[in-house]
């Protein structure tokens, strides 16, 4: 009875997360498609190709997902700072597990950084062009 658990939270709970995610999108990609349908059948003077670029996924601009890892560094960075002085104030044996999500958190948030940083410039040339 002990092992249900574990199995549950490692195999069944992943499984079911990507499962919903599968589903929702296969959902918008079909209510997108019975729209176009629709559209084309009642043939109501509508261009198509029009509404098939209006049902289209919006897709974010270059200046938009540099916005967004500036923000996810910001955050996963002041994540890491904080567990890091948590494990330096708290002398118990937690400490070590602040240091190890600490750790990690400012790995990931440095990451986010660099990648903003290296990709900033890219992002400004094709701006001004």
């Amino acid at each position: 009875m002990e092992f249900l658990v574990p199995i549950s939270i490692c195999a069944i709970l992943p499984i079911s997360i990507v499962l919903v995610v599968f589903l929702a999108s296969m959902y918008s990609e079909k209510k997108r498609a019975q729209v176009l349908i629709k559209a084309i059948e009642a043939n109501n003077s509508i261009d198509a190709d029009k509404l098939a670029d209006a049902l289209r996924k919006p897709k974010k601009t270059a200046l938009e997902i540099l916005n967004r890892r500036l923000l996810w560094g910001c955050i996963f960075s002041l994540i890491g700072i904080a567990l890091l002085v948590l494990g330096f104030i708290n002398k118990t044996e937690e400490a070590m597990e602040f240091f190890s999500f600490g750790g990690l958190s400012l790995a990931l948030g440095a990451s986010f950084l660099i990648v903003y940083f290296a990709t900033r410039k890219q992002v400004t040339d094709q701006k001004e062009d």
